[in-house]
């Protein structure tokens, strides 16, 4: 299973929140080292030998503290993480089956339980693509997971799209992925660009799933400890947070 799985983590955007000029975002530390090496960290515990890692803004600092551990490939316009997952499309070896992808700011919390579930379960049911949710009581900031009266996942919506009514649910997307490579390469070049940030979204996917009456699945994991990292006050939180998971 495992040699059959790529895994890529997201580590270019700019962070424009956190207002780090000199360093990308998943270099700072979290306690006791950089918040991206927890996710490589995990990985490498769950035995994937084969970790992509998209870099992109101040990447330097990304590869000076990831050098042996990962291979590397550049996003050179910061263009969504659709795009970024594109460009490390070329670098997944020919016999991979499937891909697991991270985001570097967000993914220092998950467990290795968690992640072995949701690549368990995404082969199990031969699905085009299985995609954790998590319970958060304040869910602000993040996609909403609608589901049908069975229980079927309809959409993802994201907290500027959702109506009040939807903003109250607090099953949510926190961007943890198993893919099919045929899927994504069949759906990644068909992404449509947002006409308000013109950028190229991963959860467009999810969409494009659905209307094409592919196999999408989820992992409930329910309620557990995350927290995403976009902003000082953030980080703050996640310092307070990590030493409970």
């Amino acid at each position: 299973m495992k040699d059959n799985l790529v895994a890529i983590i997201l580590a270019a955007g700019k962070g424009k929140r956190m207002k780090s000029k000199t360093v990308n975002k998943v270099t700072l530390s979290l306690v006791d080292k950089p918040i991206i090496l927890y996710t490589v960290d995990l990985l490498s515990e769950l035995e994937i030998k084969n970790i992509i890692v998209v870099v992109g803004f101040a990447k330097n600092s990304v590869t000076q503290i990831l050098k042996g551990k990962v291979s590397f490939v550049e996003q050179k316009k910061r263009l969504g993480t659709a795009h970024a997952v594109s460009c490390a499309v070329s670098k997944i070896p020919p016999e991979t089956k499937n891909v697991l992808v991270l985001n570097g700011d967000d993914s220092a919390f998950y467990s290795k339980e968690i992640i072995k579930k949701l690549i368990k379960k995404h082969i199990a049911t031969d699905s085009s693509f299985t995609f954790l949710t998590i319970q958060k009581e304040n869910p602000f900031g993040l996609g909403r997971v609608i589901r049908d009266k069975n229980e079927n996942v309809q959409a993802v919506i994201e907290e500027k799209d959702a109506t009040i009514k939807q903003r109250n649910i607090k099953e949510v997307n926190p961007g943890c992925y198993v893919f099919n490579v045929s899927f994504l390469k069949k759906y990644l070049p068909k992404v449509r660009k947002s006409p308000v940030t013109h950028e190229y979204y991963l959860t467009s996917l999810i969409d494009m799933g659905i209307k094409n009456n592919e196999k999408i699945d989820t992992l409930a994991a329910g309620d557990f400890v995350w927290q995403g990292v976009n902003t000082k006050e953030e980080l703050e939180k996640a310092q307070n947070l990590i030493s409970k998971v």
